[in-house]
């Protein structure tokens, strides 16, 4: 490696740079913080208009300050280009689907498993499917967020590129102090997913579920509570008992792609959707020469759609409507697909 020379007149120029950065970038921020607090009163009516408490708004308000890190990590999102190449699905598996995961996976689903049965039969959603997920959002509970919600949701309402929705989660979160969570527990996300379901407060009120009957429901602390919550919403996402979420298959070399492409545009993720074909019956994708890699098909007439994340020649996957219940939870193929093979892996 060849050795770095600083002289004193670069490192003096570098000083001056940067000490003028720091210079002007401070009002730029202070002018930030006070259009906040200019801000925070209409945002302190919608929330007595909404009927939190006045203990909760005056615990809350009088020292709520935006957070800049919130609103840099907001504006470095990526941008959706529709015509960026897709990248293979094959290397974000190693790192999602990876052995220590499924380690991880296979001691939590047996550890959990006592009341795990009770879910699955309650909502029909199995019991590999809640783990995974679980381990998919916060490492089974190893990280869950450290940013306070409150100040990360009023800060992302402030910046105004999607004001409805956050304000209506900072609203969602002081409800979530009216029931007597502390506003220290109430730790998430930088965009305001919260607990081991990584649910938005809002999420929380419809959807949170008491997995161990206790009469209250903890996402941030009880497994129990976590694991019967991420059913809960797969249940109300229309997940239907006995179907698997896919299985991995291989197409025939001379297969007509031309003739299985859908004619359909998806409203919601359009670029996700656009991937999968047409919706056949198991029965008609086995006429068509498939053959599923484990060597059993589900039932012939379970409707499945098929999709290559990685080209033609590599593994494909017959995807059914429970592969949709896990793309409503996060919209995305690599994702869901992760989902789906971990929770394989999980109880194998």
């Amino acid at each position: 490696m060849p050795r770095i020379r600083l002289t004193v007149r670069p490192l003096l120029r570098f000083l001056i740079v940067a000490c003028a950065a720091l210079l002007c970038s401070s009002p730029a921020y202070a002018q930030d913080e006070q259009g906040f607090q200019q801000y925070l009163p209409g945002l302190k009516a919608k929330a007595e208009a909404a009927g939190i408490s006045a203990r909760t708004i005056a615990s809350v308000f009088p020292d709520l300050t935006m957070n800049p890190r919130v609103i840099e990590l907001d504006r470095d999102q990526p941008g959706g280009n529709p015509n960026a190449p897709i990248p293979p699905f094959a290397p974000y598996r190693e790192k999602h689907v990876d052995a220590a995961r499924i380690r991880r996976g296979r001691a939590a689903y047996q550890e959990e498993r006592h009341f795990l049965r009770h879910v699955e039969k309650e909502t029909g959603v199995p019991e590999s499917i809640m783990v995974s997920i679980w381990g998919h959002e916060t490492n089974y509970g190893g990280y869950t967020g450290g940013f306070d919600l409150l100040r990360s949701l009023a800060t992302l309402a402030y910046e105004g590129r999607r004001r409805p929705l956050f304000e209506r989660e900072f609203i969602a979160t002081l409800k979530l102090m009216d029931m007597g969570f502390p506003r220290d527990e109430l730790k998430g996300s930088w965009a305001g997913a919260t607990g081991g379901p990584q649910f938005l407060p809002s999420v929380y009120l419809r959807l949170a579920k008491d997995g161990d009957g206790d009469g209250r429901v903890d996402i941030w602390n009880d497994n129990a509570d976590v694991l019967a919550s991420i059913a809960n919403y797969l249940k109300n996402a229309g997940w239907r008992a006995g179907q698997p979420w896919g299985i991995a298959v291989r197409v025939p070399d001379d297969f007509d792609r031309a003739a299985v492409e859908s004619k359909t545009v998806s409203p919601r993720c359009p670029r996700v959707f656009a991937r999968h074909s047409a919706w056949h019956t198991m029965a008609e994708w086995r006429r068509m020469g498939l053959v599923p890699e484990s060597g059993r098909w589900p039932a012939n007439n379970i409707l499945a759609t098929l999709m290559e994340p990685d080209g033609p020649g590599k593994t494909a996957y017959l995807l059914t409507g429970n592969y949709d219940v896990i793309l409503d939870y996060n919209c995305s193929n690599f994702y869901a697909l992760s989902v789906g093979l971990l929770a394989d892996a999980v109880k194998n």
